[in-house]
């Protein structure tokens, strides 16, 4: 359009003489282009808005999880679980904080420095935990060792049942305290007072070699069915083929029943091996679970990212660890003992948010914003130039009254000085489109009063040269005296 205009202000009229035209530089960028190049860093902006929400988003996000103790199952199954996440390229990346044991990493869960932890079930649980997975379940094992026989020595009396073991020596596998206040919420339901009965504890890795040296008369280790230092414990108390005589816990559901953190259970023929069979029928006994709890207020797409990672690389920990195969969901019950993070039951119950049902609010408010920003701005932008368009409303007025006056001027002079002044109004249209102050259809208005004004004013001095100069003198004389 712009060349247009100038081509239209160059031509020359029927009489040979061209209008003259300034030089003028190269013809800055349209209005056009100006718009367009701001839509394009508006449209570039909103998508680099979106990728940074995306990344800000999808970047990788550590946790930190409280384990203990040293060279624990617990301890190796996460620090396992923290070099997979790493090597998957997870969302979420685990960073490891070792404790002295459950207790211990329930405390620091509670006083927000981690969050999760790895925490025993009979525990007193902090009150900002909520559940993720169950790790494991443990059970409790009652046992006596065979009498030893041997010139010397006298037989020690024989217990079949948990109420005999007031007056004896019970060795605990294990330092926690939490085994020993296990101890006793069995021997409480039995009417045994825990007072008379000398409990010894020893480190689980010195449990079966204090089994063989007969430290004490029963023994009670807790851990999953399959663990490795039961079974070493259980088959340390055998002598000269005989097999220890396990204790059931005949009032497993009434312990249950008066401590929500234990479960009613049974120990399966055989799960301890040897030969015979330990042991060689099920025993009744209760049961706790080690969770995977994270503190209350932590994201719940963090903790649905992180149980989802948990269960889809659990497969690959089985050859290592078989224990990573007793890991299981969270109870979703409301009224669970346990209450379930909302992450982690929203995996479970298949309603984990995508990241469109996550961040599809901030979107849809983030491009309404946006669209708002640019309305204003563009109503503004044109309340800026309203003056510069209403200035070149005039101009194109004025160039339409020079047309008429065109038609009836006498002079080549006079034609002349319109010409010029056109050649004012033209620069100062162009001007205007480039700023984006008049529009394109303003300009082709513009266009067209115009060429109008060319055609008026080639026609009048066409007239003018063709008349002799005595009859364009006589005219300008009449016209100024009024005569027409």
């Amino acid at each position: 359009m712009n060349l247009s205009l100038k081509r239209l202000f160059a031509r020359s009229t029927s009489g040979g003489v061209e209008f003259a035209e300034p030089p003028a530089p190269a013809p800055p960028r349209s209005g056009q282009h100006r718009t367009m190049f701001v839509t394009l860093a508006g449209i570039l902006a909103v998508i680099g808005s979106l990728v940074g929400v995306y990344y800000f988003a999808m970047r990788p996000e550590t946790l930190r999880i409280a384990v203990g103790p040293a060279n624990s199952d617990d301890l190796k199954v996460v620090q396992a679980l923290t070099q997979a996440f790493t090597q998957a390229r997870g969302h979420v990346r685990l960073r490891l904080v070792q404790t002295d044991g459950a207790a211990a990493s329930a405390k620091a869960l509670e006083e927000g420095n981690v969050d999760l932890a790895i925490v025993r079930g009979d525990l007193d649980m902090p009150k900002n935990a909520q559940a993720v997975a169950i790790l494991r379940k443990n059970v409790a094992v009652l046992w006596v060792p065979p009498s030893a026989k041997g010139k010397g020595k006298k037989s020690a009396p024989k217990i079949t049942k948990i109420a005999q073991l007031a007056g004896h020596r019970v060795g605990v596998v294990g330092r926690t305290q939490a085994n020993v206040n296990l101890l006793k919420v069995i021997l409480q339901q039995y009417g045994v007072d825990p007072a008379k009965v000398d409990v010894v504890q020893f480190p689980a890795t010195e449990a079966a070699e204090a089994i063989r040296k007969q430290t004490a008369d029963a023994y009670l280790a807790a851990g999953p069915v399959n663990s490795k230092i039961t079974a070493d414990a259980i088959n340390a108390s055998t002598r000269e083929g005989k097999s220890p005589k396990f204790l059931a816990i005949d009032s497993a559901e009434a312990i249950a029943q008066n401590h929500p953190a234990y479960e009613a259970s049974e120990i399966p023929a055989g799960a301890f091996g040897g030969s015979p069979d330990k042991p060689d029928d099920e025993v009744k006994t209760i049961s706790f679970s080690h969770h995977i709890v994270a503190r209350k207020g932590l994201s719940d797409s963090a903790v649905a990212t992180f149980t989802r990672q948990l269960f889809a690389i659990r497969q690959q920990l089985l050859a290592e660890f078989p224990l990573a195969a007793k890991i299981e969901t969270p109870d979703t019950d409301k009224d669970a003992a346990l209450p379930a993070h909302p992450g982690a039951a929203a995996f479970v119950d298949g309603e984990e948010k995508t990241f469109l049902d996550r961040y599809s609010d901030y979107i849809w408010w983030g491009l309404m914003g946006l669209s708002a920003l640019g309305s204003a701005g563009a109503w503004f932008a044109g309340y800026l130039k309203k003056d510069e368009r209403n200035s070149n409303n005039s101009l194109r007025d004025r160039l339409v009254e020079m047309v008429a006056k065109a038609r009836r001027s006498d002079s080549t002079d006079e034609l002349d000085q319109m010409q010029s002044e056109a050649d004012d109004i033209l620069r100062d249209t162009l001007r205007c489109f480039d700023a984006g102050a008049i529009e394109e259809g303003a300009l082709t208005a513009f266009s067209i009063a115009l060429e109008q004004f060319h055609n008026a004013v080639a026609d009048r001095k066409t007239l003018l040269n063709s008349m002799p100069q005595n009859l364009q003198r006589a005219s300008a004389q009449f016209r100024a005296t009024g005569g027409l």
